[in-house]
């Protein structure tokens, strides 16, 4: 059933042999250990040494720590196994998914506003080359689903657009500049395809709507331009099917409905026997509810190899999973022929890339090596082009509003349009402390027009009045909330342009006052503005409005500079086009 001598293995007899040999001598534990990831939640070798020598795992995946530290944790690891261990990291936008201090490229729907692949080949490149110098060796990327909807935030940012051929295009480039660098492993995600169901599978169920024909055309295309490009891994996504599976059992019901990780005919039937898929599947993280909420999970464990998913990504409890795990190959529910094929897949991957004829040593590199990948000039430099090739204007009604000059738009408001805080905001101010705050995207961006003559200031909201009067000790007068407006000549008399400026991570905008005041762009024909969002580029649906809308799709310094050069210059320096519809599929986002 895996034939090593194919793609991605090309394995000769020799390497054969050995992965023959080495399952054959293999303990039952050194065989479940092997099907196995694990998040390693420490670098300190005690930990490192129990974890390798109790588990046996196949693969590890680690926090961010900076590159050095990444090495030398993954030098431990190797040290620790006895059959070379997968590494794997996260480079969905570039080397800082393999360590914060290596070079960001760009977020993969930035890189699909520009159209060129060579940008996607580029951020393949850098982030193969880190991977490989911190020890690593594989990347769990590209993301490559497909946004149909503009309301799945799981893939807004994470893919390169909503047209498939641009997602294979895209998607091929990134795992050919990866593999530029030897001995590093592609795996991309998330099989069958994310981006339809706007919800998220860490949280609920998801849904991809396509029945056979259409998934071939679309996400299938996708997958097999990359399989056939050599992709060496998949990680399956925790995403039913319905109108697949119904097509292929009128009669299943509901409750038999299963994600791709615990389904054998999206799995096995989908990917293996109508792609041709030969290589290695890892599921998703195991503790996502898209995947927990269809079964116990003494059940699910076993059921995700069943169904043709050779790893397992994480332990919940590792005694507990481990336990299952090993119950299940002991009784039989977990085959001896299932067992085999699946660490065929793994320890013929590890062999593709020589890992068993590498010492702990060679398979990590050295500290200088690093250093000199985490300097490298060229992967640094990608991220300032990309900027100004991504910039997208998106909307463009009033066309006399570009390019702005202190003839007509000297004094302009700026308008700081945030999104509602989740959990992980509020963590990362805690782990911040009372260090000093940083600088809003709208106070870099009012510098940097100041900087060229403009009188740009940040407007302070009713309820920002209030927070202030509460700040300094005095009565706050709620009056500016229920009733703080003035005549619109009173409005607009202090400025020339407004600049609505929405920085929200997910969701929606928090804006914070519906009865007049600023926050919500309602006088677009009284005064000239321009949306712009960093972030998510769909905010067209809560401010359809808008007259002129750009994205920019992150807020990075060279970002805003980028913007600030082409608001100055006009329409024509906007060079980006929508990658993911940023209209959202609604009629009133056009008037």
């Amino acid at each position: 059933m895996v034939d090593l001598r194919a793609k991605p293995y090309n394995l000769c007899d020799e390497d054969i042999a050995w992965v023959e040999s080495t399952i054959a001598s293999m303990t039952d534990e050194e065989k479940v250990g092997q099907l196995f990831w694990q998040l390693c939640l420490s670098d300190d070798e005690q930990y490192l040494n129990h974890l390798l020598g109790t588990y046996h795992l196949g693969g590890c995946r680690y926090n961010g720590m900076p590159g050095q530290k990444v090495l030398a944790q993954n030098q431990k690891i190797q040290k620790f196994s006895k059959i070379p261990a997968f590494i794997a990291c996260n480079p969905e936008q570039g080397a800082n998914g393999v360590c914060p201090d290596g070079a960001f490229v760009a977020s993969q729907v930035k890189i699909g506003a520009t159209r060129k692949p060579e940008y996607a080949h580029a951020m393949g490149r850098a982030s193969g080359a880190t991977i490989a110098a911190t020890g690593c060796n594989m990347a769990f990327a590209p993301v490559v689903d497909i946004t149909y909807n503009w309301m799945c935030e799981e893939t807004l940012s994470r893919a390169y657009g909503n047209d498939h051929e641009l997602v294979a295009t895209m998607g091929k480039a990134y795992m050919d500049g990866l593999h530029e660098t030897e001995g590093v492993f592609c795996c991309a995600k998330h099989f069958p395809g994310n981006g339809q169901d706007y919800r998220d599978a860490h949280l609920s169920n998801n849904i991809n709507h396509f029945g056979y024909e259409k998934w071939m055309q679309t996400y299938g295309h996708v997958y097999k331009t990359l399989i056939d490009g050599g992709m060496e891994a998949i990680m399956g996504g925790h995403i039913m099917m319905p109108e697949y599976m119904k097509e292929l059992n009128p009669d299943i019901t509901m409750d038999e409905m299963m994600p791709a990780t615990l389904c054998p005919e999206i799995m096995t039937g989908l990917l293996r026997d109508k792609l041709g898929f030969n290589g290695m599947v890892v599921t998703d993280a195991s503790h996502m509810v898209g995947m927990t909420n269809r079964m116990k999970r003494a059940d699910m464990l076993p059921a995700a190899i069943n169904a043709g998913c050779d790893m397992f990504l994480f332990f919940n409890d590792p005694d507990e999973d481990f336990g299952t795990m090993l119950n299940a190959y002991k009784t039989g529910i977990i085959s001896e022929e299932r067992m085999v094929e699946a660490l065929t897949r793994i320890l013929g991957l590890k062999a593709s890339k020589g890992m068993h004829k590498k010492s702990a040593d060679e398979l990590c590199g050295t500290p200088e090596a690093l250093d000199a990948v985490l300097s490298n000039a060229e992967y640094r430099g990608y991220s300032s082009q990309i900027s100004k090739d991504a910039l997208t204007l998106v909307k463009y009604k009033d066309q006399d509003v570009l390019p702005l000059s202190l003839e007509k738009t000297k004094r302009i408001m700026i308008v700081n349009i945030k999104g509602a805080e989740g959990p992980m905001a509020a963590l990362a101010a805690m782990a911040m402390g009372g260090g000093a705050a940083r600088k809003t995207p709208a106070e870099k961006l009012a510098e940097r027009l100041n900087a060229k003559g403009f009188e740009a200031f940040i407007y302070e909201s009713p309820l920002d009045k209030i927070k202030a009067q509460i700040a300094r000790g005095e009565k706050p007068s709620l009056n500016l909330y229920f009733a703080g407006k003035n005549a619109i000549s009173d409005f607009v008399s202090g400025m020339d342009l407004v600049i609505s400026l929405f920085n929200v991570a997910n969701g929606h905008p928090a804006f914070g006052l519906s009865k007049g005041g600023g926050e919500i762009p309602w006088y677009v024909h009284e005064i000239p503005v321009v949306g712009i969002s960093v972030n998510m580029p769909t905010m067209l649906a809560d401010a359809p409005m808008l007259r002129t809308y750009i994205n920019t799709y992150d807020s990075n310094d060279d970002t805003l500079d980028a913007l600030v050069d082409a608001l100055v210059t006009g329409a024509d320096a906007f060079k980006g086009q929508d990658p993911i519809d940023a209209y959202c599929g609604m009629w009133d986002t056009h008037m």
